[in-house]
């Protein structure tokens, strides 16, 4: 079975990339863009609604 993946995007550098939720850390955490080190609630970083509520199913 193929893990869900959710689409990232920074706020500060529009960097986009994808990720499955386990390696992200929990909802309520700051999360830190790979790309310009921007720091924001992991909740910030989700692309779309979808992303959003993938992440939290499976957290």
């Amino acid at each position: 079975m193929d893990e869900a993946a959710v689409q990232l995007l920074c706020p500060e550098c529009a960097k986009h990339w994808r990720e499955t939720p386990r390696e992200l850390p929990a909802g309520g955490s700051t999360f830190h863009c790979p790309n310009c080190h921007a720091s924001y609630r992991i909740s910030e970083f989700m692309r779309t609604d979808r992303d959003l509520n993938a992440f939290k199913q499976f957290q």
